[in-house]
């Protein structure tokens, strides 16, 4: 005789998350030099997600990226400032209690909604590094990092990238938000 089996039901309440999110430009912002001109970080920053998946490749021909994106560059990280404020958010993250929704304008900045590109969490890599911003240098937890690499990794070169920050407080720290598992 086979032991009769349990109709217990087991009721798994689905947590909620908190969700943060992080807006990427579709253009240049008006203080840029080619303000109105795609960005691409959409493409970019897909690039970088499937790059992280296919890294192992050897045939770059057999690599999704390549054919979706026209640029070499990939937007594997974003940097916004208050990096106290990201600091906070990372650690709900890492606690498995938020994530980041990646979402990009459907129009006009703050006038349009937004569409989502992606939700990631701490399984997808993500993580956070503080950035202080020299002449030619890149601090990284610590770590020199040449400017150009630093732009590369955000998805854009390294003159389009001065350009970006070129008002920003060079006294604060930066906040480098990274959509995979690659760290300086």
């Amino acid at each position: 005789m086979l032991p009769l089996q349990s109709t217990k039901q087991i009721n798994i309440t689905e947590m909620k998350l908190k969700v943060y999110v992080i807006t990427l430009s579709v253009v240049f912002p008006v203080t840029h030099p080619r303000a109105g001109e795609s960005t691409l970080f959409r493409q970019r920053f897909k690039r970088a997600r499937i790059c992280a998946k296919c890294r192992s490749t050897k045939n770059t021909a057999l690599c999704m990226c390549v054919r979706e994106c026209i640029s070499l560059y990939s937007k594997k990280h974003t940097m916004r400032a208050n990096y106290e404020l990201w600091e906070a958010r990372f650690k709900e993250i890492e606690a498995g209690r938020a994530c980041l929704s990646i979402r990009q304008w459907t129009g006009k900045p703050y006038a349009s909604k937004q569409v989502e590109i992606a939700r990631l969490t701490k399984e997808d890599g993500i993580g956070l590094q503080v950035c202080r911003i020299y002449k030619n240098t890149a601090i990284i937890d610590g770590h020199p990092i040449d400017k150009e690499v630093v732009a590369w990794n955000d998805g854009l070169s390294l003159e389009d990238w001065e350009a970006w920050f070129k008002n920003y407080d060079k006294t604060k720290s930066l906040a480098v938000i990274h959509f995979t598992d690659y760290r300086y």
